[in-house]
């Protein structure tokens, strides 16, 4: 079974042969023949553990690994102290993605481009994504010192750029999402690279040094699943800005919602969502009397999960689409929901911390994976670790609490109001001068001649 199918049936929440699928899957790995699944497949595969998405990912990149290193020898890329980085007493920031324009990842990471400090770092903007001609692109490119559009080049060509332009951190920002080109990375343009905020696990032996994390997230004992040395955040590794404008409440009516009865969502694309936790979902919908549940419109999945539904003792109708549509029109909407429910192991990401700024709480349930552990990170710096549970069944009841114990949810909802504009999730002058010691920290070891290791753990 290749990735491609496997993709298709969870982007299409076809679950018929879900179960056997992921048998096959963990047999592919055991017998090491995972060359051909793509590692972020295997981030929402219930019971895959770290150490599993590591050999994945060893597997998927062995080829390429081999080739990237003929390519190396070729290019000749040497790092040796020159007059001209002598010369230059800022450390030059490399950031390499497809999504520099209207994306996630742009609005999660826009005003910590801003946020730099300009007399200690350079940023530079690599892109090989489409220009959309939108605000963000002209946001992200004011932001930057130099951004320079790299999709019409190969990785050799692109790589060599990046190398001539002395940059001292490369920080990719897709890992192996969708258009990734993980192959700039794996010919080593830089000193040091870093997997950071686009690919929620290790990408392999050979690509990069360091992961951006923080110790919620992977904690030091999990070390020996990721290729990359720890780069310790102080509080959450997730940043999110403080400039976003919420807008006006709509009104149920227009969101397509009944004019009554508590309101469940989760925004997650549907590949996110398994049939365990939709079972748990249909649960809720059979306790909590006119409560709805409102998720992402896609092709194809709104009617499986129609009848995933049915299939669970519950009325189709209960179950409210709601269109794909841009951050702002997203955000306002998202204010009508009384209760976020995350997925599991595939966390929500953007998602999360978007849904806590407009004043909406949720529940997760972490597991022992990056991805698993993501929503648990937001809550902590947002601090509501309360919301975060340790069982399914334990899931279930705070669900279930918080959705028919209204003082109980109001109390969450005031505490997460207090905290929005105090705790450190949404603080990005603290966040960027935190991940820029990091940066200073790898720069400094490098300059040393010390091998990448744990950094930024905080007493």
């Amino acid at each position: 079974m290749g990735s491609n199918t496997f993709g298709r049936r969870r982007h299409m929440c076809e679950w018929a042969d879900l179960a056997a699928d992921d048998t096959d899957l963990a047999a592919v790995l055991a017998e090491g023949q995972g060359h051909h699944l793509s590692p972020f497949h295997l981030l929402s595969v219930p019971g895959m553990s770290a150490s599993d998405q590591r050999t994945c990912s060893e597997l998927w990149t062995r080829e390429r690994r081999v080739a990237a290193q003929l390519e190396r020898d070729a290019l000749a890329f040497s790092f040796q102290p020159s007059e001209k980085r002598k010369e230059r007493h800022k450390i030059r920031l490399g950031y390499l993605s497809n999504d520099f324009h209207e994306h996630a990842t742009a609005h999660l990471l826009i005003e910590v481009l801003e946020a730099h400090d300009r007399d200690a770092f350079e940023v530079h903007a690599y892109s090989f994504g489409a220009d959309d001609g939108l605000p963000m692109r002209r946001r992200l490119m004011a932001a930057c010192d130099r951004f320079v559009d790299i999709s019409a080049m190969a990785d050799n060509a692109a790589a060599q750029l990046i190398y001539d332009d002395a940059v001292d951190i490369l920080i990719d920002l897709k890992g192996f999402t969708s258009q990734a080109r993980s192959g700039i990375a794996l010919l080593r343009p830089a000193p040091v690279v870093v997997n950071y905020l686009g690919y929620p696990g290790t990408m392999g032996a050979g690509i990069c040094d360091y992961v951006i994390t923080d110790p919620f997230l992977t904690p030091p004992a999990s070390a020996a699943f990721y290729s990359e040395a720890f780069a310790y955040m102080r509080n959450t590794y997730h940043p999110h800005g403080r400039r976003t404008p919420v807008g006006d409440r709509p009104s149920r009516r227009e969101a397509g919602l009944p004019a009554d009865g508590f309101v469940f969502c989760c925004f997650n694309q549907p590949y996110k969502i398994s049939p365990q936790m939709f079972d748990i979902w249909c649960r809720l919908l059979a306790c909590v009397p006119d409560s709805v549940l409102w998720l992402l419109d896609t092709p194809h999945a709104a009617g499986n999960l129609r009848s995933e539904a049915i299939a669970r003792g519950i009325d189709a109708r209960r179950l409210v689409f709601g269109a794909n549509m841009g951050q702002a029109e997203h955000l306002r909407r998202l204010q009508l929901a009384d209760l976020m429910l995350d997925t599991s192991p595939f966390n929500a990401h953007t998602t999360a911390s978007d849904a806590l700024w407009v004043g909406l709480p949720f529940v997760t349930c972490p597991g022992d994976t990056f991805p698993s552990r993501v929503a648990g990170s937001i809550l902590h710096a947002i601090g509501l670790p309360d919301l975060v549970t340790d069982s399914p069944d334990a899931y279930f009841d705070l669900a279930y609490t918080l959705a028919t114990d209204e003082e109980r949810l109001a109390d969450v909802r005031a505490r997460l109001a207090a905290n929005r504009l105090t705790a450190p999730l949404f603080d990005v002058t603290a966040y960027t001068a935190d991940l820029e010691s990091l940066y200073g920290a790898m720069s400094a070891r490098h300059r040393a001649h010390l091998p990448p290791a744990i950094i930024g753990m905080h007493g």
